[in-house]
């Protein structure tokens, strides 16, 4: 039974103001939510591509009953030996007995988007924070949506039928696989033009000179990363963050090695390759 706090009169969007990005209050997520304010968050989704949610006290079982409002949350390509629940992924610099239990440490990741370099990228993720680091650590989202619409039209019709790839290196594929998708996405839901690249996964487009590619690249990854487009999160403990790898990508500040970080992440995938 949904909680009677959840219910659609007592939900309260408050845009960021910055490039992209509302929280949502008046809902406590360790309970269920009703169908009609799952349509309203879903709303508030796709018009700012990231929500989020503070003071957040709830269980992986919650987290991935949440996640499944959105579609079906899936277990990560990683694996882990600390996993309670399949669907839950953790990301975390704190060791246990000499091997870490989550991924990714304490260095800054670079802008991507989840799982691009998969022939079905990732779609919706959410990160639930456990424990943050006193400095650091905190995530920026780029609007991709408003970096596209900030190109000129020549560029446009430059990037209108190209395709590049995207390569993540595992050590248990060799060689590694690489995918390719359109540089300009037609958003599936919204049906609006983003851009579909990324300084740590594309690596280069197809049919085009390699030194051609990577000055346009290079000029796309500058673009899309002024500070315009981008809004940055905070973390404090108890917040979910929700956002849309299809029209966003992210990047992590770095954050001291000796200060113990504990996300736990929950993933849907596409079920569809991306169009142009």
């Amino acid at each position: 039974m949904s909680d009677p706090a959840n219910t659609l009169k007592n939900l309260d969007i408050r845009p960021t103001g910055g490039a992209l990005g509302a929280e949502i209050r008046g809902l406590n997520l360790s309970r269920p939510v009703p169908q009609d304010t799952v349509d309203a968050i879903r709303k508030a989704f796709l018009d700012h591509c990231l929500v989020f949610f503070r003071g957040q006290q709830i269980s992986e079982t919650d987290q991935v009953r949440f996640t499944r409002y959105f579609g079906d949350p899936v277990t990560h390509v990683r694996k882990q030996a600390e996993q309670k629940l399949p669907e839950i992924m953790l990301v975390s610099n704190i060791t246990k007995n000499g091997q870490p239990i989550g991924a990714l440490g304490h260095r800054e990741i670079e802008f991507h988007s989840d799982l691009s370099y998969m022939p079905k990228p990732g779609t919706i993720s959410m990160l639930y924070a456990v424990e943050t680091p006193s400095e650091g650590g905190a995530t920026q989202w780029c609007n991709c949506y408003a970096a596209y619409e900030g190109l000129d039209a020549l560029m446009k019709a430059r990037l209108a039928n190209l395709r590049g790839t995207h390569l993540h290196f595992n050590p248990e594929q060799n060689p590694p696989e690489v995918v390719d998708h359109p540089l300009v996405c037609t958003h599936p839901e919204t049906g609006r033009k983003t851009l579909f690249v990324s300084p740590y996964f594309s690596e280069s487009i197809i049919g085009m000179a390699a030194e051609e590619a990577q000055v346009l690249l290079a000029y796309l990854f500058e673009h899309e990363t002024q500070p315009k487009y981008i809004w940055t999160h905070q973390w404090r403990v108890g917040d979910l963050v929700m956002w849309d790898n299809r029209a966003t990508m992210h990047r992590r500040e770095p954050f001291p090695s000796n200060q113990r970080r504990l996300m736990k992440r929950t993933q849907i995938f596409n079920d569809t390759v991306p169009v142009a």
